[in-house]
């Protein structure tokens, strides 16, 4: 079967994956509005192309960071790769390599980053981050990552608890014996009790506040990235607090529900921040049009979650580096049919807020 867009790679990964790994991975929380959200609020957004501009050379480079990717799309953190294909993230890592975008490893990989690094030792990979109960394990982490060569930390900010994914209770999702959280090797073996998702409960520290973003700043030179903000005035806290740039997102809609789409979040958090620092955004981006979205609301690049999973369930690398390349090729016509020659002729006047 051949793979034209990135729902066909869905739906092969919902009919070949187990339902447990299909639901952990498909699931938001509560009645999923938010998860269902994202993909919708692309829908209402409407381009306003301009013809007769020459579009027979285009050019989708940008830079992250002042680092250099062949297109603004990257890959968003996303746990367990190794649910979903056996080298999981090795191959996820090998493909962002391959197409030289940014790879966003998670904490709860099941490859560690050393074999990450080893496998893909030329890619750019920035290291997303959570704030633990016991400090020293986050600061551990942080210098690993920063010897390995990672070029920037994601703290995700959202998650001072689990949101409530029900079909994972339902489920008693555990991740299967043979899996591991392979960074965490070794931590928690001392560890009875209760588990989630593959370390024990109550290991992620619901007190972390702003000053945690001043003790990253005096524990690591690299820069910091706040994945999770929604607000006006969490992104004006966010750049008085020195951070280097914003991911605007909801967590796939997995953490609150009610909690507005990420690309509807987007356009105040742009004029909040006023090019001060970097902003991107995560979170139902299933076309190469809504990449182009995303960057005329003000985006300098997107990061795609679940639907690096399914091109990992279709065919490992391959299926991930044919994930990233249709979206490549879609971007890359929709900017051309826009009258966009580069990214920087994408800005606020492509997009018509329809009337819906």
């Amino acid at each position: 079967m051949q793979m034209v867009c990135l729902t066909d790679f869905e739906e092969y990964a919902k009919e070949h994956l187990s339902k447990a790994t299909w639901d952990y991975y498909a699931a938001g929380a509560d009645e999923c509005c938010t998860r269902d959200d994202n993909l919708l609020a692309y829908k209402r957004i409407r381009l306003r192309p301009r013809i007769l501009r020459d579009v027979s050379v285009s050019d989708t480079r940008t830079t992250v960071q002042g680092t250099e990717i062949s297109f603004p799309v990257g890959i968003a953190p996303t746990a367990f790769h190794c649910l979903a294909w056996h080298e999981g993230e090795v191959a996820t890592a090998r493909a962002t390599e391959a197409l030289n975008t940014c790879y966003i490893t998670s904490t709860y990989s099941t490859c560690s980053v050393e074999e990450i690094v080893a496998a893909a030792p030329n890619g750019y990979r920035w290291f997303q981050l959570y704030v633990y109960r016991d400090r020293k394990l986050s600061e551990q982490m942080v210098h690993r990552v920063e010897t390995l060569g990672y070029k920037a930390l994601v703290l995700t900010v959202d998650v001072p608890y689990t949101g409530k994914r029900r079909n994972d209770i339902r489920n008693q999702f555990k991740l299967p014996p043979h899996l591991k959280v392979k960074n965490f090797d070794g931590v928690f073996q001392e560890t009875a009790g209760p588990e989630e998702y593959g370390i024990p409960a109550n290991t992620l520290d619901p007190s972390i506040s702003w000053k945690d973003v001043y003790w990253l700043q005096s524990i690591t030179r690299l820069p910091i990235i706040i994945k999770g903000i929604l607000t006006k005035e969490d992104a004006e806290l966010a750049v008085e607090h020195g951070v280097q740039g914003i991911i605007v997102s909801n967590h796939g809609g997995r953490q609150l529900d009610g909690g507005p789409a990420s690309i509807d979040a987007l356009p105040e958090i742009v004029d909040t921040v006023q090019g001060r620092i970097e902003v991107y955004v995560d979170g139902g981006i299933r076309t190469g049009s809504d990449v182009l979205k995303a960057l005329a609301l003000g985006a300098k690049c997107v990061f795609i979650g679940r639907p690096a999973v399914w091109g990992l369930a279709y065919k490992g690398e391959e299926g991930v580096r044919d994930v990233l390349q249709i979206l490549n090729d879609e971007f890359r016509l929709s900017m051309a049919l826009s009258g966009c020659r580069n990214v920087a002729e994408i800005n606020r006047n492509l997009i018509q807020f329809s009337k819906l």
